[in-house]
């Protein structure tokens, strides 16, 4: 059980969403509800949200596509026992299940379950070029490099199945090198601060398990105004639940 004080209690999604989170340390960001709203997921199939923390993009995903199920996989004992918190509180034990494990484990623990989409947001800095944070430091800094993160995330998703990532932007050829042949089909979504930057900080990639398709550089999505607050497009999915379209076909996912 956390202490008093040790955690906050937030809503997001318009208060569709309720989520004990960390008071201090790693908290959640707009990055893990961007991410949930690029799956193309539908009712009836599974999604794993590999590093999942607290549980914030998994469970947003539940709420969004009603009869979707969704696996937490979080190894840090005490973010993972929120996570199973967080599921009660939003009353989604029916369809999303905590799983504590490591994420180099899963192609191991998925054996023989069909896993239709996999989303993840992996620690962004390389170990060798980052100084740790106190708290919750494997959230943003590598314990296990990405080329092997992808490799772990890929392993268990079905065939035609779409991993779906939000990253930093320079990190996007690491990416593409980690996913090589065994994906096609992919999508480069930037993440735009303001309309008139001149690079994107992080960006949405997805990519189809065994297509051969060719790879597509999307427009992209502008965050923020000049005033700061979120354009309507951002708020459209940061309030409103609404999901951020990678040209997928009208039957979903392709």
């Amino acid at each position: 059980m956390t202490r008093p004080g040790t955690t906050t209690d937030d809503r997001l999604l318009g208060g569709r969403l309720r989520l004990l989170q960390p008071a201090r340390g790693y908290r959640v960001a707009v990055d893990a509800l961007l991410l949930q709203a690029a799956v193309p997921a539908r009712a009836g199939e599974t999604v794993v949200d590999a590093g999942a923390g607290v549980g914030a993009a998994g469970l947003a995903l539940a709420v969004r596509v009603p009869g979707v199920r969704v696996l937490l996989v979080e190894r840090d004992p005490d973010l993972a026992a929120l996570a199973r918190a967080n599921v009660a509180r939003n009353r989604l034990e029916a369809r999303v299940e905590v799983m504590q494990a490591d994420v180099a484990e899963l192609p191991r623990r998925l054996a023989g379950r069909r896993i239709d989409h996999v989303m993840t947001n992996p620690p962004h800095l390389p170990a060798a070029r980052a100084r740790p944070p106190g708290r919750h430091p494997e959230a943003v800094v590598e314990t296990l490099p990405l080329a092997a993160w992808c490799d772990a995330v890929l392993r268990p998703l079905r065939p035609r199945g779409w991993l779906v990532v939000v990253h930093r932007a320079d990190r996007w050829p690491e990416l593409a090198r980690a996913l090589d042949h065994r994906t096609g089909d992919l999508r480069l979504l930037p993440l735009w601060p303001r309309a008139d930057a001149a690079t994107a900080r992080r960006l949405i990639l997805a990519a189809r398990k065994a297509s051969r398709a060719p790879a597509r550089l999307l427009r992209g999505l502008v965050l923020h105004r000049e005033d700061g607050d979120f354009t309507p497009a951002a708020e459209a999915i940061l309030r409103h639940a609404g999901a951020l379209d990678l040209g997928w076909d009208p039957a979903g996912g392709s």
